[in-house]
């Protein structure tokens, strides 16, 4: 056993609130701000599918965590652990990547992120649930406002209801399924640790996730410049690994509602990083969806925190 073995970790109750648990979330999340953009500029060209993009950076992000995991001896998971694994890997590792990728061939940068911004509530909710707490009505009231103002904003930058494109349907689906892997890998972070979550996730999606790699590589081999590679390798290095070391003991230090409100920060940080790189147009609409968005969604956390 040696010293950053996980086998030293016991299951441990939330450690009280704290600014740790805050700065190693707004960490993770500052890292994670730069994902929609990133993957909006290199699946909007000719040079790689989202198949390979969403997959291809999984299996990236498979072999560090194989690297790290031996390197440090980590013992392996037990019993129900591999099956809560399975559900961060489903989430986190599968869903979420997959299903953006898709949506940002036809969506925005800022579009996708107003959308995303409902994460915050998602996250806290599904974290309530998993947690069998019994939060005030205002938790429910707001959380559900902010997925109302969330589809209202797609709709009306479609067109009205019937508007709704499949891009959109997409990304509320990313939401959910990420939420699900956070909520998830929070509570075994406490377990297995931080770091160690996120690549024994990675590690179980890691074979299937390589042989849809294969497949994309075999229709589609995938070409792009230096900085397309360089972004690719972003995506599959920091978003799709380091950036879970901070955000999982975060998480971990929690509590995991609290926490999950520096999430807040992410939507406006990705709506900055589409103007300056994408050079996208920031539109009122744009502007004022966000802010209902965000704002539901940190009363939703805010009330679940009192």
């Amino acid at each position: 056993m040696t010293v950053n073995s996980s086998a030293t970790l016991a299951p441990t109750p939330p450690l009280s609130a704290s600014r740790a648990g805050l700065w190693w979330g707004f960490l993770g999340v500052a890292a994670f701000s730069f994902t929609v953009p990133f993957t909006r500029m290199v699946v909007s060209g000719d040079g790689m599918s989202p198949l390979f993009v969403s997959c291809g950076r999984a299996v990236v992000a498979a072999a560090l965590a194989v690297a790290a995991l031996a390197i440090t001896r980590q013992r392996l998971p037990r019993g129900t652990q591999w099956a809560r694994l399975a559900v961060v890997a489903a989430g986190v590792v599968v869903g979420f990547p997959v299903l953006t990728s898709f949506a940002l061939t036809t969506a925005s940068a800022s579009h996708s992120v107003v959308v995303i911004a409902l994460l915050p509530a998602a996250t806290a909710v599904l974290a309530v649930l998993r947690g069998h707490e019994r939060p005030r009505v205002s938790f429910w009231v707001t959380a559900a406002l902010g997925a109302v103002a969330a589809v209202t904003f797609a709709a009306v930058q479609g067109g009205g209801l019937g508007g709704l494109h499949g891009s959109d349907l997409l990304l509320l689906a990313a939401v959910l399924a990420c939420g699900v892997g956070y909520a998830e890998g929070g509570l075994l972070a406490r377990e297995l640790g931080a770091w160690q979550t996120i690549s024994w996730a990675l590690v179980l999606a890691g074979l299937p996730m390589a042989l849809l790699t294969g497949v994309s590589v075999a229709q589609d081999p995938p070409t792009g410049t230096l900085v397309d590679w360089a972004l690719f390798g972003y995506l599959g290095v920091v978003s799709m690994f380091l950036g879970f070391f901070a955000w999982y003991r975060g998480l971990a230090i929690g509590p995991m509602a609290q926490v999950s409100q520096v999430q807040l920060v992410q939507p406006v940080l990705g709506i900055c990083w589409a103007a300056l790189l994408l050079h996208e147009q920031i539109t009122w609409p744009t502007v004022l969806g966000g802010a209902a968005v965000i704002a539901c969604a940190g009363i939703a956390v805010w009330s679940r925190l009192r």
